[in-house]
């Protein structure tokens, strides 16, 4: 039996031609890299949602801007309804960068430094369907 679904909210951040990742500090897919991003808190808008992982997660602020797509993770013991939103960070977004919260890493990363990282389960052919590898360099 699973438990029951939860909305969960995704930044996709693209600076510069690169997308801001962070590694997975904790179950499921811990050690793997995917958007930043987390559960969204009762009565909270999504968009202050995303907004506030963000922040939580790399220090960056940013300004979500609309939805970029959606996605669903279920498992053992979990259920979630992603929300992604594309996000447009504030000038600083590159110095004030650091892992934090659930995140024990983060990165910057272009379209060819994407195939060197283990990303979160069906990151990458999401990433291709929704528009985001085309807005990254190639290197």
């Amino acid at each position: 039996m699973y438990p029951e679904p939860e909305l969960a909210v995704g930044a996709v951040v693209v600076d510069r031609g690169r997308l801001l990742l962070v590694r997975r500090g904790h179950a499921p897919e811990a050690g793997r890299w995917s958007l930043p991003g987390g559960r969204v808190r009762a009565g909270e808008p999504a968009t202050d949602a995303v907004a506030r992982e963000l922040l939580e997660e790399t220090g960056v602020r940013g300004r979500p801007t609309g939805l970029c797509g959606y996605a669903e993770r279920i498992g053992a013991g979990h259920h979630f309804v992603i929300l992604d939103f594309w996000v447009v960070p504030e000038a600083q977004a590159r110095t004030d960068a650091r892992a934090g919260d659930d995140a024990d890493a983060l990165t910057w990363c272009d379209a060819a430094g994407l195939a060197a990282l283990p990303l979160a389960s069906g990151l990458h052919d999401w990433l291709r369907r929704h528009g985001v590898l085309d807005r990254l360099g190639p290197d």
